[in-house]
């Protein structure tokens, strides 16, 4: 189940990387970023559970919260409300917000990469 895990932990950073990436060079925000937004936030929110699931079974289980776990709710939190807000500026057509997303994104995008990286690196340290 590992190894399904780290597969859609990192398809998130991909769908998720170009979606924003290539919204903020493009200058505008088009249906087919949120669609990269949500593939993101899908892959994301499966190998989380996956990695959780994994978690709970192991006899080494930790509990308590930590750094981790607490950036990695926000992530998740941030990357639906990002697809929604994404969703909604495009449903309004308002031209300035399409072309100010980008702002937003690449805080969340950022914001994102805190327990993608403290992830990968406390199971390289293991």
């Amino acid at each position: 189940m590992l190894i399904y895990a780290i597969i859609f932990i990192n398809l998130a950073l991909v769908f998720y990387t170009i979606g924003v990436w290539s919204e903020k060079i493009q200058g505008t925000l088009k249906l087919w970023h949120l669609g990269l937004f949500l593939l993101g936030l899908v892959c994301d929110t499966t190998g989380t559970l996956l990695m959780e699931s994994i978690a709970s079974n192991s006899v080494q289980v930790t509990s308590g919260i930590n750094l981790h776990g607490i950036t990695g709710v926000i992530a998740i939190a941030l990357m639906l409300i990002h697809a929604v807000w994404a969703a909604v500026v495009l449903i309004k057509k308002n031209e300035a917000m399409i072309a100010k997303f980008h702002k937003f994104s690449i805080i969340v995008w950022i914001i994102w990469l805190v327990p993608f990286i403290s992830g990968a690196m406390a199971h390289m340290i293991k």
